[in-house]
């Protein structure tokens, strides 16, 4: 996360980080424990967005669970005018080894206008799986070549580093906001 929020911020964006409680325990203990349920996490997540109290635009989002918990109430926050997008790094469209398992049903509905950047050979949802999947119009896909889950080729497969990805994903992204209006 620390070099997509640098990649973010070389291009020009102001970023805010935020971390969920069960991550900094994971990491303060060394362990880890199982998340709690995304539905468990969105008042955190509210509560975080309501202190930024941002002037602008503001695009929420996050990495992993951190987007899918943003996608759940992404809409809400849209049709109130305080956001103007939401963005997704290797979203979580199911649990690993589950594909039956989708964690897709909202995003078939979805109105805020979404980028879901995803590696396409993620186990969470590869290029393959998500091409059958139902996906709102209002969400566009980056597709990053050979990236896993943290969006990352592997080394010496297709000629990509991790450095290409982050400097492709700011790129999209520094343009994808800048066709959101407030």
């Amino acid at each position: 996360m620390v070099a997509i929020v640098r990649a973010l911020a070389d291009a020009g964006l102001r970023v805010a980080r935020f971390e969920f409680g069960y991550m900094a325990r994971r990491r303060d203990a060394g362990t880890r424990t199982p998340p709690p349920r995304s539905e468990a996490l969105v008042p955190e997540l509210q509560v975080a967005i309501a202190e930024l109290d941002a002037a602008g635009p503001l695009i929420i989002g996050g990495k992993s669970m951190g987007g899918r918990v943003a996608s759940m109430i992404a809409d809400e926050l849209h049709h109130s005018g305080a956001i103007v997008g939401l963005l997704c790094l290797g979203y979580p469209f199911h649990p690993q080894g589950k594909p039956e398992r989708l964690r897709t049903a909202h995003l078939g509905t979805l109105q805020t206008p979404t980028l879901i950047c995803q590696g396409t050979r993620d186990p969470l949802g590869s290029r393959d799986e998500v091409a059958g999947y139902v996906l709102s119009k209002q969400i566009e896909m980056l597709w990053l070549k050979d990236g896993d889950h943290d969006l990352k080729p592997r080394k010496g497969m297709t000629g990509l580093t991790a450095a290409d990805h982050l400097k492709t994903i700011s790129e999209v992204v520094r343009q994808w906001a800048g066709q959101l209006g407030p």
